[in-house]
């Protein structure tokens, strides 16, 4: 493998050295990449509508182009899966990503240009295994095979010329055919539309292949890894697949399930590395093994802006440029794209760790907090929280969703948590109160609230029987990678739905 190794390395050189160049010129290879942006996409119905030719610095972009949302979009999107060109982006986009999000009952069709299938998706895919290498020299995951999961949507025609599907189904289809020899099981496995069909098929077809290396979502992937070793009957999945070393995962925060897959993988040689890839976009990749932070990828065809989330939740939607972000504050990212999304609210929020180069965490997404009585509560306050109290009192959580209970006349306002354990604490109260005191902590606003139980009395916590999320997600029809589970709410319309489940089940 150190032959092997050596030659991907060498062809890999190029690559590393352009981007250790955009750690050193960040804004420079932004700017260079707005300007191409514009000028590609000059003459297209939105280029001519907002007169891309006569955009001259990035404040003028700023200043004449308004943010957009995918309603904004959404007509010009349907036109486009109609077949019509020279829209958003030039030419014809003939595939489109299916994106469900937690946020919205219904689906958003992404559009996926040639440009940004093969300079982003493919190229971010690419960069991984570049960067994996660099830090792993002596490593062997291109001796045996890569296990898909796959998207859980067959690619479906929408017209003669258009195509849509989860984006790991788009990237399957068009993938080079050669990567079939480092893939497991096969396409037509992977792209199966039922997904309890392609565990079954996955866990049959790939059992005995040499399995190096994984990538996907970790909540999707520990139902897979579960039940091999159901299938199996071994105690961890070394012991099926002895050579795995590396899981490449991105889609939801992966602390909260790290304890689970430690124990899958009882070994300090498997290795684990985050990227932000998503629909709209391949962003951020983790390339500092021994760093949870990720570096921002800026020579992608993705122009960035960043909105300070104060100012996004006071209804401020001016936007800022990388060279303006401050280390440690939260932000709404904006992206520009080659797949033709201008000034595209993305409904993600990061927060900077660090500059040359541009290092960032995902703190979780615009519209997913609770905020009914000014408290402010983000998803990363509460993960971290939870971290805390499952460190003190050995409890392992598998998944959680928090909404308010609202004031009436005989209720004081609180937050309710229904959680699904893998290992439940002894004392649900002493687990409770060591998450509370951690919220305080972490959460000036919450302590605030809190304070002698004014506004919000203590958490109320509801125990998820074995299997309630999966069932649950199972009966929304949003099973497989593009699917997440909602972790906050600032109303009770999923909480309530769980409950109501959990009670039946």
């Amino acid at each position: 493998m150190p032959v092997i190794n050596s030659i991907i390395n060498w062809v890999n050189f190029k690559r590393l050295y352009q981007i250790e160049l955009f750690k050193k010129h960040p804004h420079e290879v932004q700017r260079e990449v707005l300007f191409e942006l514009l000028d590609k996409a000059s003459n297209t119905e939105f280029g001519l509508k907002y007169n891309f030719k006569g955009i001259h610095s990035e404040k003028e972009f700023r200043e004449q182009i308004p943010i957009q949302s995918y309603d904004d979009i959404k007509l010009t999107v349907e036109r486009m899966m109609s077949g019509e060109k020279n829209l958003l982006w030039p030419g014809e986009t003939k595939w489109f990503a299916k994106s469900s999000g937690t946020t919205n009952e219904r689906s958003k069709f992404i559009p996926v240009s040639k440009d940004s299938l093969e300079d982003v998706h493919i190229r971010g895919g690419r960069d991984v295994l570049a960067i994996y290498l660099k830090n792993y020299p002596e490593s062997g995951v291109l001796s045996g095979k890569a296990l898909t999961l796959g998207g859980s949507h067959k690619v479906h025609n929408y017209n003669n010329n258009c195509y849509y599907g989860d984006l790991s189904a788009i990237l399957i289809e068009n993938i080079p055919f050669w990567t079939d020899f480092y893939r497991t099981p096969s396409t037509e496995i992977s792209l199966l539309e039922e997904f309890e069909e392609k565990i079954e098929k996955i866990i049959e077809y790939s059992l005995n292949e040499d399995v190096t290396s994984f990538a996907g979502v970790p909540s999707w992937y520990l139902v897979l890894l579960k039940r091999v070793l159901e299938v199996t009957g071994k105690n961890n999945i070394l012991e099926v697949w002895p050579n795995l070393e590396v899981f490449t995962h991105g889609g939801v925060n992966f602390e909260p399930y790290r304890e689970q897959y430690e124990k899958l993988f009882p070994s300090a040689d498997m290795h684990y590395m985050e990227t932000y890839n998503a629909s709209e976009g391949f962003f951020g990749i983790q390339d500092e093994p021994e760093k949870k932070d990720m570096l921002l990828m800026l020579d992608y065809g993705t122009y960035y802006e960043f909105i300070p989330m104060n100012d996004f939740r006071s209804g401020n939607l001016k936007a800022i440029s990388l060279q303006d972000v401050v280390i440690g504050e939260d932000y709404a990212m904006v992206i520009s794209t080659n797949g033709g999304l201008w000034r595209y609210l993305i409904g993600d929020t990061i927060r900077f760790t660090h500059k040359y180069p541009f290092k960032f965490l995902i703190t979780g997404r615009t519209k997913h907090f609770i905020n009914a009585f000014g408290e402010e509560v983000i998803i990363d306050n509460a993960e971290k929280a939870f971290s805390i109290a499952c460190e003190r009192t050995n409890a392992i959580i598998s998944e959680y969703t928090g909404g308010p209970i609202y004031m009436n006349d005989n209720q004081k306002g609180a937050h309710e948590w229904i959680i699904e354990f893998e290992k439940q604490p002894d004392d649900l109260d002493h687990f409770i109160l060591l998450f509370d005191g951690a919220l305080k902590t972490i959460n000036s606003d919450y302590e605030a609230k809190r304070h002698k139980n004014l506004s919000l009395e203590r958490p109320h916590l509801v125990v998820a029987k074995m299997g309630l999320f999966y069932e649950w997600m199972k009966r929304r029809g949003k099973m497989g990678g593009q699917n997440k589970i909602p972790r906050l709410a600032n109303d009770r319309h999923y909480l309530d739905q769980l409950i109501e489940l959990n009670k039946s089940l």
